[in-house]
């Protein structure tokens, strides 16, 4: 590839020369000339050759996923699927006739204060969990959590049971929110290469964004009362699909406590989490590269959390989108995000590196915060929404950085700790953002700017942004193989000076 930019300039040279010359049909000097084109058009094809083979490399290194991918795919499609119709379920049940309705936004801040607070403990723990008893049965029971609210949707959608389903539905987001990814790139890391994680990670992300796509083709088409009918027979096949083909990558322990009683395998149990969580936090602290990624996570979430919350009824109040204006957003945000993870990212990240995806990412994040705030008019959401092509490198630069810096035993752990961190932005920002948004929508707002809480959430991706700037990615396999090398070379001097 680094032949690339030296045979182009050989092309240009070429072609000017053959503009200069006069031509002749009845001599044979441009037959001479073409003469040693073969050449550098072989060495063109040998140069896209190149780049198709590691693209084929690439997507032969994702084989041990596919039995990952396949179910989880399935799984976003179906949670994705409900969400434009939720807005109109959630506001005819609580505000029947209304287009707006502060409850559902407060509903909804207050559930995920709840998940934020909770998943502060629940994702380092089942992180820790996936390590220790395996990353299959803990995909299992997160991924099972959420059939059960849609169940309560799917059976009526009376106020009674929208209470029923925001208490299922938290308790889902505890377990699953966050932690589904955090197993997910734990199981990535241990069937595939440190050198390739970046590429499967920016597939896993790729594949979470083309199932919000075909989630969202499916709610636009779908008669809404078959929505969530059609959503949980899909979820009821991704933990079957898991439990029959997916394959265990750790290795567990026999267990000592066979013969204990109950309370002293409780008493254990307790300490041993503890002391897990604890190793965890050393593990990221001793870190300059996961104490400063945990930082910038933690702004980033904190904005982004804050918008998805509020943007479906920011959009309905101040536009009167519906549910296909819904799907449509979602949609040019998904589809983008796929082009560039799947395509884009794998290509450019041995060019430029995790930090500079990173920060390109985030960069585009705040100008998607600032355009959606400032909206001035419909299509100006939809402007916004194309910056999710970009925005969308923020994940898988995320996910690669972190594995980088942990070793393969303390994948879970560093994912885990690191996504409790995004817990705690994900608990603080509805306290700020759902009355800021529910104020501003509402009729005494001090001045007119129905967007303004998403302009205040633009200013954390602007810290986020300057954190990543003073990121310093390490590696931690280098750095080990490095101290082995030393160690090696200092051995026998030692040897000798005690002989």
């Amino acid at each position: 590839m680094s032949e690339n930019p030296d045979w182009f300039l050989s092309q240009i040279s070429y072609v000017l020369f053959c503009v200069q010359q006069p031509v002749n049909p009845d001599t044979n000097q441009l037959v001479q000339r073409r003469t040693t084109s073969p050449a550098k058009s072989k060495a063109a094809t040998r140069g896209k050759g190149m780049m198709l083979k590691k693209v084929g490399d690439g997507l032969r290194d994702l084989r041990p996923l596919v039995h990952l991918l396949l179910p989880l795919c399935v799984h976003w499609i179906a949670e994705e699927m409900t969400v434009s119709v939720l807005v109109d379920v959630l506001i005819d049940a609580l505000c029947p006739g209304d287009t707006t309705c502060s409850q559902v936004i407060y509903a909804n801040g207050l559930q995920q204060t709840i998940v934020g607070v909770f998943k502060m403990f629940s994702i380092p723990i089942l992180g820790q969990l996936a390590d220790e008893i395996g990353r299959k049965p803990v995909l299992l029971v997160i991924i099972s959590t959420s059939v059960f609210p849609f169940a309560m949707l799917a059976w009526d959608q009376s106020r009674g049971f929208v209470y029923a389903y925001y208490v299922l539905r938290t308790i889902s987001y505890i377990l699953s929110q966050g932690s589904i990814f955090c197993v997910s790139v734990a199981y990535a890391a241990d069937v595939i290469e440190p050198g390739k994680r970046a590429f499967a990670f920016s597939w896993i992300t790729g594949f979470y964004s083309a199932s919000h796509v075909l989630g969202n083709l499916l709610a636009r088409f779908l008669p809404e009362k078959y929505i969530f009918d059609v959503s949980i027979a899909l979820l009821l096949c991704c933990p079957m699909y898991i439990y029959v083909f997916l394959r265990e990558t750790v290795k567990n322990a026999p267990s000592q406590d066979q013969d204990s009683r109950w309370s002293t395998r409780i008493f254990r149990g307790v300490s041993k989490r503890c002391g897990s969580m604890r190793d965890a936090a050393i593990i990221v602290i001793r870190s300059q590269t996961l104490r400063g990624i945990s930082i910038v996570s933690f702004f980033y979430q904190l904005g982004m959390t804050g918008i998805s919350n509020v943007l479906l009824y920011y959009l309905e109040a101040a536009f009167g989108f519906t549910k296909n204006q819904f799907s449509e957003i979602l949609i040019v945000v998904e589809a983008g995000s796929i082009v560039s993870q799947i395509l884009v990212l794998p290509l450019v990240n041995p060019l430029v590196g995790e930090k500079v995806i990173l920060c390109i990412g985030l960069l585009a994040s705040i100008a998607y915060a600032l355009f959606y705030g400032l909206a001035w008019a419909s299509w100006v959401a939809y402007l916004s929404a194309s910056f999710g092509v970009i925005y969308a490198f923020v994940d898988p630069a995320t996910y690669a950085i972190i594995s980088k810096a942990s070793s393969s035993a303390d994948q879970g752990k560093a994912q885990g700790f690191i996504a409790g961190v995004q817990a705690i932005a994900s608990f603080l920002s509805p306290l700020a953002m759902s009355p800021l948004t529910a104020w501003f929508l509402s009729d005494s707002a001090p001045f007119n700017c129905k967007g303004f809480s998403i302009v205040c959430a633009s200013a954390c991706m602007v810290l986020s942004f300057a954190y990543a700037c003073l990121l310093k990615p390490e590696d931690w396999s280098s750095q080990n193989s490095d101290q082995d090398n030393t160690e090696d070379q200092e051995a026998p001097l030692l040897g000798s000076g005690t002989g």
